[in-house]
């Protein structure tokens, strides 16, 4: 009888991880004010999502039974950066949201890209976990839907209260 380890797909493991990896290391130029540096990582970022879009295609979500663990991590970090294929985000939310539901799925990764797409369509989030600007030297988030209700809803899904994460970040 095979294990679920001897069912991970080694060689896409590692192509999510190269793929993030890249975008990784020219994320720095993306927050410059250096265009060819920021066309740099749009072409990475939009390379990596229609990848993924293929991938899905061929395998369905990659959940850590197909890829392990930190690869599964990967795939989700190409759909919240696909903030320009926003039909990516959603299709991805659908499925992270199924995988989620079988007991496959990070409900926190769940939550930041279902905030992340809201966002991108213009709407308030619903988690407090996308950061519009800094405002005195804290975090402060995009416009979220029921504000009073945020750290009920932050910690249902397993996300620690905004205050505490700001004040971890505000600390590092």
């Amino acid at each position: 009888m095979s294990s679920v380890l001897d069912m991970v797909n080694d060689a896409l493991a590692q192509e999510l991880i190269n793929m993030t990896d890249e975008d990784r290391r020219l994320q720095s130029g993306a927050l410059s004010d250096d265009f060819t540096a920021q066309l740099a990582h749009r072409r990475v970022i939009v390379r990596n999502g229609d990848r993924l879009a293929e991938i899905i295609d061929d395998h369905g979500w990659p959940t850590a039974e197909l890829v392990g663990q930190e690869a599964a991590r990967r795939a989700w970090l190409v759909a919240q950066h696909a903030d320009r294929q926003l039909h990516l985000q959603r299709r991805a939310l659908t499925l992270m949201t199924e995988a989620v539901h079988a007991g496959k799925g990070d409900n926190t990764q769940l939550a930041m890209l279902h905030d992340r797409m809201l966002v991108n369509e213009g709407r308030p989030q619903i988690y407090g976990t996308q950061i519009a600007g800094i405002v005195n030297g804290a975090p402060v988030p995009w416009p979220c839907e029921d504000p009073e209700q945020m750290d009920q809803r932050r910690t249902e899904v397993g996300l620690e209260p905004f205050a505490v994460h700001v004040a971890k970040h505000a600390q590092a």
